[in-house]
């Protein structure tokens, strides 16, 4: 039995959340914060485990995810996603400048290793071994980055109705829709949740990130 995991749902059930401060030099209105979360997730019916970290680097940050089928479902499905980036923030929002994801979980397995030049114009790497090179033209995210891009511009108050992914080797316009508030119950608490709505072009797949202002976003 094979899972295609590109169309796994994060459910409003966040387990745990580590919120940190910055350490100075940045205004902490305008930044992310650090922090470590842990998500139940759904891979098609069965279910499995996201772990986030974002961690403040001195010209930027790093973020990692991971993952795993948990329950019943670890049975069949095996292995993990593991993915990370460095991005930076520029006048335009967050700017990726390296992409690593290792998945072994999904029905075709697959490794990329892309480098974001912004001067050049180019990204630059690797998909399953094989070389890849595409144009940039305007800031473009990595499946990691994307989230905190949307985070970074929801701090400052910045609202796009488009957004741009580098999905392995598709490009994707991202059409961004605010679908409103909601209650999101979570162990230490409940929160009102803003619900970020993001839409591949010419798919049918929507995919809704429910974001806690009080939580800088998360």
């Amino acid at each position: 039995m094979h899972f295609q995991l590109r169309g796994y749902h994060v459910l409003p059930m966040l387990i745990s959340i580590i919120l940190l401060q910055f350490a100075g030099g940045v205004h902490a209105a305008a930044s992310l914060t650090p922090h470590t979360a842990e998500y139940k997730i759904k891979i098609s019916v069965l279910g499995g485990k996201l772990r986030t970290q974002l961690q403040a680097l001195e010209s930027g940050y790093r973020a990692e995810s991971s993952i795993e089928a948990t329950g019943m479902a670890s049975l069949i499905a095996h292995g993990s996603i593991r993915e990370n980036s460095v991005f930076l923030e520029s006048t335009g929002g967050l700017r990726p400048v390296k992409f690593r994801s290792d998945d072994t979980l999904s029905r075709d397995e697959e490794t990329i290793d892309f480098d974001f030049d912004w001067e050049v114009g180019e990204i630059s790497g690797t998909i399953n071994g094989e070389e890849f090179h595409v144009g940039l033209d305007g800031i473009v995210h990595d499946r990691v980055s994307l989230q905190y891009g949307l985070m970074h511009d929801l701090i400052n108050g910045v609202y796009r109705s488009d957004y741009s992914l580098q999905d392995a080797e598709k490009f994707k316009p991202l059409s961004i829709t605010n679908v409103g508030t909601k209650q999101v119950k979570v162990p230490f608490g409940k929160f009102e949740a803003i619900g970020i709505q993001h839409q591949s072009e010419g798919s049918s797949r929507k995919t809704t990130l429910w974001c806690v202002e009080e939580l800088d976003f998360l």
